[in-house]
């Protein structure tokens, strides 16, 4: 049942004509009435059903404008990698040990960074580590011999995009306290994120199908783009 202060928010905000992402900025904001900082959220449906095969997006960005979270980060890595992924801000840091306790479902972190070395042990815990969506990847950086830059990136504002079997992608772009040009920049830097994806892609057609902009306990606009993706 909905609450006395999402009764006060505007109705039917998802049949309203489609507005820039300049315009939608504030009216979101305005609706962000929790005594929190809400989030700010994209909700982008793509054309993921091709005749050949499905489109399947899965990479990183690096939002230029941060993304207001702390992330937990949790490196395994040989033992003379420790100092550096330390030195670095890692949170967790291990080898075989913290292995075994990974193995026995010890997942306190969010992401996981692992050295190419060390990947063969972890490979083997597909089982726990895939349905969190944990396992480490070196296309999105979370496998790499520079564990610094890894740490870097996931501690600085880098955020995952993909897609659900339903041709949903769903990412924050900040909180309501930023400013705009921070929400723009973000938002400007996932769409070219996914830009580059349709093109390593072979699809008819437009990616995105629609696009919406909320907040954490808002209610959703459309979006309109400025170019076709």
């Amino acid at each position: 049942m909905p609450s006395k202060r999402y009764k006060k928010l505007p109705e039917k905000t998802k049949d309203l004509k489609a507005e820039a992402i300049e315009k939608l900025l504030s009216e979101v904001k305005k609706n962000c009435t929790t005594k929190f900082d809400e989030f700010l959220d994209l909700s982008f449906q793509i054309n993921n059903k091709q005749k050949k095969s499905e489109v399947n997006i899965r990479t990183v960005v690096n939002l230029p404008g941060g993304t207001g979270k702390k992330v937990k980060v949790a490196v395994v890595c040989e033992d003379s990698k420790s100092q550096e992924a330390k030195d670095a801000g890692a949170d967790i840091v291990g080898s075989d040990e913290f292995i075994e306790k990974i193995k026995s479902g010890e997942l306190n972190f969010e992401k996981l960074i692992c050295t190419p070395g060390m990947m063969i042990k972890l490979s083997k815990l597909g089982k726990v580590l895939g349905p969190k969506g944990l396992m480490p990847n070196p296309k999105l950086g979370s496998v790499s011999e520079n564990i610094k830059e890894a740490v870097t990136n996931a501690k600085s504002g880098q955020v995952e995009i993909r897609n659900d079997k339903d041709g949903n992608i769903g990412v924050s772009i900040g909180k309501k306290s930023f400013h705009d040009d921070q929400l723009l920049k973000n938002f400007h830097a996932i769409l070219d994120a996914l830009e580059k994806e349709k093109s390593n892609n072979t699809l008819k057609g437009d990616l995105i199908k629609n696009t919406f902009v909320t907040s954490s306990m808002g209610v959703s606009y459309k979006v309109k783009l400025g170019k076709s993706i």
